[in-house]
């Protein structure tokens, strides 16, 4: 049976992403077809022009406030929201541990992580790292670190990040992403036809599957015609 493709854009250093990425878990875990879906998670960048590390010394609440032009407070009442939304997801968002930083080199681990049969499980791991256990994600030193736990080698992933390997996949992610109108993230594009837009609810997701699947599956009405069969052509 052919495979239901669902292909997500979303960045590391995104808290709705991670929301959207546990909804969308739970959706496929009530879904009849889940083992014929194949997930493929492509590079969004928000901040393509950060530092590979930003200055500590700034919390992450001021960093927000700026950047949308809102007051501090403002920006710790959205952070305690999100964290709320996140909790009852049942994941931890540490917003006083992240040390904010650049993803494109995350981005191409997780396109050899494709290739090597692991990228859902590095997906994971570097959300988790960022938002829960504030791993610097832009450094080298820990994004070989966090791909050995999900058994990348160690070797290879040092080699990649030391070379522009993989820059190409990424780009042609983030390509197909400005074609398709993609502005924020994440977004679902389920069998290269219906795109969802932000973290939706697992009963939304559900939703676009079975009906994604259930038209991909749908018979076929025949009309007789000229032809070409194997004995001739009628």
């Amino acid at each position: 049976m052919k495979k239901l493709r669902v292909d997500i854009w979303s960045d590391i250093a995104c808290p709705w992403c991670y929301i959207g990425k546990r909804r969308f878990e739970t959706a496929l875990g009530e879904f009849a077809g889940r083992s014929q879906v194949e997930v493929i998670w492509r590079a969004f960048e928000l901040d393509p022009a950060a530092p590979r590390i930003r200055d500590k010394s700034s919390p992450y609440a001021a960093r927000l406030a700026r950047k949308y032009g809102v007051t501090v407070g403002r920006a710790e009442a959205m952070l305690g929201h999100m964290t709320d939304v996140a909790a009852s997801e049942g994941i931890e968002l540490h917003f006083d541990r992240i040390q904010s930083g650049n993803t494109f080199d995350a981005h191409r681990l997780l396109h050899l992580a494709g290739e090597r049969g692991k990228q859902a499980a590095l997906k994971e791991r570097l959300l988790r790292a960022y938002f829960t256990e504030g791993e610097p994600i832009g450094e080298p030193d820990a994004l070989v670190r966090l791909a050995a736990d999900v058994g990348l080698d160690a070797e290879e992933v040092t080699a990649t990040l030391a070379s522009d390997a993989l820059t190409r996949e990424v780009r042609a992610d983030e390509d197909q992403a400005r074609r398709l109108g993609i502005h924020g993230v994440p977004f679902f594009v389920f069998a290269g036809r219906y795109g969802v837009s932000g973290a939706q609810v697992p009963e939304m997701l559900l939703q676009v599957l079975e009906r994604t699947h259930e038209e991909s599956c749908a018979s076929v009405d025949f009309v007789d015609g000229a032809a070409c069969g194997p004995e001739d052509c009628a």
